[in-house]
């Protein structure tokens, strides 16, 4: 196909399409007019980029289709189908596409927590540069347990979904370089162990577990899962197969966001489980259960929600003509 002869022919409809994509208003025959255009220019673009991809050519039509499709959904508004469609589709890929990232960064996590408990807990000076005996021993006869029970639960929850969803965006915000999430999950790792050393060494440990794993389990996946999305960032940068860069960083930072989205939702259930359970005065076996039920209602909305999506053929990204064109490349 001669990419120039095609642009000839074609070239008055996609002017007035550029022209009625530039009114304010539109009479009925022009809202039909400018629909059977935008279709036809949208077929148009197709046929090029499969025949015959000029990049200049195919720039200037994406271009037109742009400011077509910005005029055409400037009254979208969101129906109970497009969020639907968010929690049935979009949101379970995204999280099972980072998946294998999120089990990486929680392997690091506990491998960093347990050596760091058991290097603390066997070194008595390591100990002793975190408190004095007596602190410590406060620590695991008070201080531990009551942090769950300071505050009223409403507003334990919402400190404590405040101060996870920091986290997250740190891990998040910060993964393109790579380094901000090592540390991230570096620094909460060390933090638990160190706690876990101290509770042990002060005949605390099975209080450590009763009150960390109801709340633990789900919140430490959020943190994982947020760590995980940051470090694939960071790959895209690195090693962005078959994509240029700055493609492979648009497409996993639009997934990113709406991993981010989701782990509001999640932190919240934790936030809640935290504020509400941990503290409450059932027992302990079933504020464990409470929280591994979270923990496994997550894993299936991921697992078989993310499979059931990609069977269906559909992706965690943006359609294309809202994610934007791009450019053919050898």
């Amino acid at each position: 196909m001669d990419a120039h002869a095609f642009a000839l022919a074609h070239r008055p409809e996609w002017d007035r399409l550029r022209e009625l994509s530039k009114r304010r208003t539109l009479t009925g025959p022009e809202s039909d007019e400018f629909i059977r255009l935008y279709q036809r220019t949208a077929t148009h673009l197709a046929t090029i980029r499969t025949n015959s991809p000029d990049p200049n050519l195919v720039l200037g039509v994406s271009q037109i289709l742009s400011t077509a499709r910005a005029r055409m959904t400037t009254s979208r508004m969101m129906t109970r189908d497009t969020v639907a469609h968010f929690f049935r589709v979009t949101l379970p890929l995204a999280f099972y596409r980072v998946r294998w990232w999120t089990v990486g960064v929680m392997i690091a996590f506990l491998v960093i927590c347990v050596s760091t408990a058991i290097y603390t807990a066997t070194n008595p000076q390591v100990l002793a540069q975190i408190g004095s005996e007596a602190e410590l021993q406060h620590y695991a006869d008070e201080a531990f347990s009551s942090y769950y029970s300071e505050y009223p639960s409403a507003d334990f929850a919402g400190q404590v979904w405040s101060n996870n969803a920091r986290i997250a965006i740190q891990a998040i915000a910060g993964g393109i370089t790579g380094f901000v999430p090592v540390m991230v999950i570096y620094e909460n790792a060390a933090a638990i162990g160190g706690s876990a050393a101290i509770m042990y060494t002060h005949d605390g440990l099975d209080v450590f577990f009763k009150l960390i794993l109801p709340h633990g389990m789900l919140e430490l996946t959020a943190i994982f899962i947020a760590g995980g999305a940051g470090l694939s960032l960071f790959w895209a940068l690195i090693s962005p197969g078959k994509r240029t860069r700055s493609q492979a960083l648009a497409e996993e930072g639009r997934i990113t966001a709406i991993v981010a989205g989701g782990l509001v939702l999640v932190l919240a259930v934790a936030g809640a489980i935290e504020g509400f359970v941990t503290p409450s005065g059932l027992h302990w076996v079933i504020k464990i259960l409470i929280g591994a039920i979270a923990l496994a209602l997550y894993w299936t909305y991921t697992l078989w929600g993310g499979k059931w999506a990609l069977r269906q053929g559909y992706t965690a990204d943006l359609e294309e003509d809202e994610a934007g064109y791009t450019l053919p490349v050898a």
